[in-house]
């Protein structure tokens, strides 16, 4: 049943484009499907998550992170009677403004773009779901709905100043109230993010060997998860041992925000969705105990993972590639494909727009193709084998 706190589809503030809705979908329904049929994530398939798209089938992407984040945004959302189709839209487009090569080709576009009003991903991904995916006849974008939007754009908390332009420029024409938290449908996907990668990061960490078992069982959290298992299944094999203790740690995670969310909802007692984004304040979060023991695994994590010698090496060789992509396309946009050219032709009135029009370019390549690309520029194999965050 639905709560009155939730996101209703039957009242949604509708789409900036007028569409009749769906005979048989709500409107969030719809938006999670164009979502999932756009060629932004298809693409992250071959996106880095934390380790090179290349390296391995079992690494994690950022198509199966994003799916991992649905799946337990959804659980979330059923057991606090919110809108699981907005939810799950919103979870699964969170990472489509994601450039290659994860973090790192995320702060090389940064800073090549520092002069034309810099580059953040959040932002990007409205800019793929309103304005770079063109397949309809009658709009630009997906023309998704104003809470999916809202969502996406404002997932994380209230957008502080000064406001990315990308996402400046369409609230200019649909105001998102940036101003506001987003609704408990968009906090909860925003929070299964945080579970998703704090989960799989050590599970892809301890396969790529970067630390070991006896090491995350002496972790808050893990400590326990390890001794339950020990204690239910005495010699159990090594493999199976750690993937129980991670399971287990996954479901401590999604229970603490569960119950603190439902601890918090009862005090508040939001009695319609502009009650939870006027609550001043998150109110799907971890507990402070779980968060304190997070910031300790998370402290490990970016010591031993995402800044181990091998991978700050491979930050350092996949930055250049986006450095030396970049400045390339801006000197030569000829080179561009057709329809990018023709971007170019339209509106590239200046450098700036021409700068936004290579970076939504370069942005929109997988990691295999933007090796491809380096190769068939500038020739030779850009980079080893490796791991990078």
């Amino acid at each position: 049943m639905r709560a009155p706190y939730a996101c209703d589809p039957t009242r949604t503030r509708g789409r900036r484009v007028p569409e009749e809705e769906s005979t048989f979908r709500s409107p969030f329904q719809r938006d999670r499907d164009r979502i999932i049929h756009a060629s932004a994530f298809r693409r992250l398939k071959h996106k880095t998550q934390v380790f090179v798209e290349h390296e391995g089938d079992y690494f994690r992407t950022r198509l199966t992170h994003s799916i991992e984040v649905a799946q337990v945004a959804r659980t979330m959302a059923r057991a606090l009677g919110l809108d699981e189709e907005l939810t799950e839209a919103v979870a699964l487009a969170h990472d489509l403004g994601h450039p290659p090569f994860g973090h790192t080709g995320e702060d090389a576009l940064q800073a090549l773009m520092a002069p034309h009003g810099g580059f953040d991903h959040n932002a990007q991904a409205i800019r793929i779901v309103t304005h770079l995916e063109r397949h309809y006849a009658e709009f630009d974008g997906l023309n998704l709905s104003w809470e999916t939007l809202e969502g996406i754009a404002k997932h994380n908390g209230p957008v502080p100043e000064p406001t990315p332009w990308a996402l400046a420029a369409y609230c200019d024409a649909h105001d998102l109230e940036l101003h506001t938290h987003a609704s408990a449908e968009a906090q909860v996907a925003a929070i299964a993010d945080d579970v998703a990668y704090n989960h799989h990061d050590l599970h892809d960490g301890l396969r790529a060997e970067l630390f070991s078992t006896d090491e995350l069982a002496e972790l808050p959290i893990l400590d326990a998860c390890f001794a339950e298992v020990d204690a239910l299944y005495p010699g159990l094999n090594y493999y199976r041992r750690r993937h129980e203790a991670l399971r287990r740690f996954f479901g401590v995670l999604v229970e603490d925000v569960i119950g603190y969310a439902r601890a918090e909802l009862a005090a508040l007692d939001p009695q319609s969705a502009g009650d939870i984004r006027a609550a001043g304040r998150p109110i799907i979060r971890f507990s402070d105990p779980i968060f304190a023991d997070l910031k300790v695994i998370r402290d490990f994590l970016f010591h031993r993972m995402y800044r181990a010698p091998s991978v700050v090496e491979m930050r350092v060789e996949v930055t250049r590639v986006v450095r030396e992509l970049f400045p390339h396309f801006m000197a030569h946009p000829e080179e561009l494909p057709k329809q990018w050219r023709k971007d170019v032709e339209d509106i590239a009135g200046d450098e700036t727009q021409l700068a936004r029009i290579v970076c939504d370019y370069i942005s929109g390549m997988t990691d295999r193709f933007a090796l491809q690309t380096h190769g068939r520029v500038f020739g030779g194999t850009p980079i080893r084998k490796g791991i990078f965050a």
